[in-house]
């Protein structure tokens, strides 16, 4: 049974940094995440969107923050489980049980940084779409060169899919983005962006109907709202962007103290169960506010008294960066 120190809940900013500092700390370190990229939140619905609120930062977008901390990851050998989701967390003796849909997982320590909770598509609600997932029916974007020189249709009309086209623009041969209102919901700068690109905008229509060959997709049929009239368009990406679902699946059966979807935690980010500590916007106090910035700040609190609990004789104050900072690690000037 291969047990680990610290396993984090969530790879979004506030899991990413926790797992770095838990390497900081030395600590046997894994993260498990249900989507299939780091970055959580920032990186599946916000890419292109700059944030205010970090220090150092006046501005950063959210895939370069995101960029950052993994970069920053990559100092330590952490084990990454992506899209596998958590089903229950059981306390056994000295060890914390994980079950996830893919395996079950053991950990001294657990720190959940889940966010708003598991994310998932709004799939399209088309007969037979599930047959081309991942074979031209796209619900997250992974790799941008992946639509290189290809004919893409972006579905939605938010902020996350106007981005999703922007970014695509240049990289694809051609980018269409279907949406069923006439306007578009994004930011007015990003609107206004987009009206100026050469992406093709097709409003007010809806994807009545997908065909291929074989299971790939190659085909759709557009409807126009509240008319008869019909476009076929030939492509060879779908990226469907109708926003996602969030909800906090399983965790309320594993009976931890929680109020208006958020968990406890005292001032040590420990939960109502020994061994499970939180942070970020999961986790709730007096006082609390949601920010990326606080959820930056409670990690290092959840890591430090984490190991501070898994054996007492480490201090929960454990002192400077550079006194953590094996000098084999720390980057050229």
């Amino acid at each position: 049974m291969d047990i680990y120190d610290i396993t984090i809940i969530g790879a979004g900013p506030v899991g990413m940094f926790a797992a770095f500092y838990a390497g900081m700390r030395q600590a046997k370190t894994k993260i498990i995440d249900s989507l299939p990229q780091l970055g959580g939140q920032l990186a599946t619905l916000y890419p292109e969107k700059y944030i205010y609120d970090i220090p150092g930062y006046p501005a950063i977008k959210a895939n370069e923050l995101v960029g950052n901390l993994e970069k920053q990851l990559t100092t330590f050998n952490h084990t990454f489980h992506l899209e596998e989701e958590v089903l229950s967390i059981t306390r056994e003796e000295d060890v914390i049980e994980i079950i996830t849909n893919k395996g079950i997982h053991y950990s001294k320590a657990v720190i959940l940084a889940l966010g708003n909770g598991s994310f998932q598509p709004r799939k399209l609600a088309i007969e037979g779409a599930d047959e081309f997932e991942n074979n031209g029916l796209d619900y997250y974007v992974n790799d941008l060169m992946k639509y290189a020189g290809k004919k893409v249709a972006i579905a939605g009309g938010g902020d996350s899919a106007i981005d999703w086209a922007l970014m695509l623009e240049p990289i694809a041969s051609e980018v269409y983005l279907i949406h069923r209102r006439s306007e578009f919901r994004g930011h007015e700068h990003s609107v206004a962006q987009l009206k100026n690109s050469s992406v093709h905008l097709l409003t007010p229509y809806l994807i009545e109907d997908l065909a291929g060959e074989t299971t790939q997709l190659t085909d759709l049929r557009l409807k126009k709202v509240k008319s008869d009239e019909t476009i076929d368009l030939s492509i060879d990406s779908l990226i469907v962007n109708y926003g996602f679902t969030s909800n906090l699946g399983q965790i309320a059966s594993w009976g931890l103290e929680s109020s208006r979807q958020a968990i406890m935690v005292n001032s040590d980010m420990s939960t109502s169960i020994p061994g499970i500590y939180a942070a970020g916007d999961i986790c709730s106090y007096e006082g609390k506010v949601k920010l990326i910035a606080t959820g930056f700040g409670e990690a290092p609190t959840a890591v430090n008294n984490a190991l501070h609990y898994i054996n007492p004789r480490e201090r929960a104050q454990p002192g400077h960066s550079t006194s953590l900072y094996d000098k084999r690690l720390r980057p050229e000037r």
